[in-house]
């Protein structure tokens, strides 16, 4: 439950103390952490707070147990999506991801990544039938704000222009009282401003957190492109960040036209979304429902060559969900460490690069 100590429980309770857990300090001074408290948007501090007010265990096996209850919620989704029968669908999908790598990292870590993964896959599933619960559901998205950022401009650019204003001004408006807060607890703006400066300097400097780890898991283009190859191109992250949106903003409004390609747009929105921002293995939670959607239209159309590419991303996505314990142990033992920790960004980024192959082939037989 470390991320539930770091992100969490602790942070909560030094924001009750009348301090700013942002400050990594500050933290590490008052509290049994080990992880700064990252840019989590300041709302989290109120919404998670049910959680911190109880004795720490309890609080964990609370938090444990809602991470299992929005699984299942994303089991439904997935089920519901993909047109599968609800309870056996919900049932063999919640199973599975409960079971795989990254559903049981969700519990046993004690991750938010499952309400970002609710809010994520309900934002794009709602968006066309009910764009105001769509928002709200963004606003949940924005949570983590690697999260929230490039899947309300994917949004706006898909044609989503008022889901992705409402989504963002709701999280806004949610957290603009407790920012105030926090800044009039400090020095002022300029002093709360730091804060977030030196928050973002110790993130990036970590061992787990810097885009030139080698001992990184980061699933990012411009990490796992240094793990690889051992060197890192000037400017490397904003231009993963400009152009790995470019190209799924593009490809995915395309792929919303041709009228039967909205399950792998929204999967290579997912994909666009964890390859242009630095994220872990676990944050492919969100494609879960998209990604079954997907899984499903590819065997419908097997015989047809060109979506022979899909179901290729849709198995490479597959790999994080299956790099249980024994799995890791075999590569550690054959290939070593870096391979380990390289292998699920490897297989996302080449999930996302033949998803855009495949939306390019599409799309022009559509046109």
């Amino acid at each position: 439950m470390q991320d539930f100590r770091d992100a969490l429980y602790f942070p909560i309770r030094e924001f009750l103390a009348g301090g700013n857990p942002y400050d990594p300090a500050v933290m590490f001074a008052h509290w049994p952490v080990r992880q700064n408290f990252n840019l989590y948007q300041p709302y989290h501090l109120v919404l998670h707070l049910p959680f911190a007010l109880p004795d720490y265990r309890v609080g964990a096996v609370a938090f444990a147990v809602a991470c299992l209850v929005l699984l299942v919620v994303l089991a439904v989704m997935a089920a519901g999506r993909a047109r599968l029968p609800l309870v056996a669908g919900t049932v063999v999908i919640a199973t599975l991801l409960v079971t795989s790598q990254v559903g049981k990292a969700q519990m046993y870590v004690g991750q938010v990544n499952p309400l970002i993964a609710v809010g994520a896959a309900g934002a794009l599933l709602l968006r066309a039938k009910n764009p105001v619960w769509a928002s709200a559901a963004l606003a949940l998205a924005w949570l983590k704000p690697q999260f929230g950022l490039p899947l309300a401009l994917l949004l706006f650019v898909r044609g989503d222009r008022k889901v992705a204003l409402m989504g963002t001004a709701i999280a806004a408006v949610a957290s603009l009282p407790v920012a105030a807060m926090l800044v009039l607890r400090g020095d002022g703006i300029g002093e709360f401003l730091n804060v977030i400066s030196r928050n973002l300097e110790w993130a990036s400097s970590t061992g787990y957190g810097a885009v030139d780890s080698m001992t990184a898991q980061r699933v990012d283009l411009p990490a796992v492109f240094f793990r690889t190859t051992g060197w890192l191109p000037p400017a490397a992250e904003l231009l993963a960040l400009c152009g790995v949106l470019a190209v799924t903003a593009l490809l995915a409004r395309r792929l919303d036209r041709t009228g039967n390609g909205s399950e792998a747009a929204d999967v290579l929105t997912c994909l666009g979304i964890v390859v242009a921002l630095v994220h872990q293995p676990g944050d492919v939670l969100i494609a879960v429902p998209a990604l079954v959607a997907l899984a499903v239209v590819c065997w419908r159309r097997r015989k047809e060559a060109n979506w022979r590419w899909a179901a290729c991303a849709t198995l490479l996505l597959a790999v994080p969900f299956a790099h249980l314990y024994f799995v890791d142990t075999a590569v550690k033992s054959l290939l070593g460490t870096r391979a380990s920790v390289t292998l699920d960004g490897v297989a996302v980024v080449a999930a996302w690069v033949v998803l855009v192959l495949f939306a390019i082939r599409h799309t022009r037989r559509a046109a």
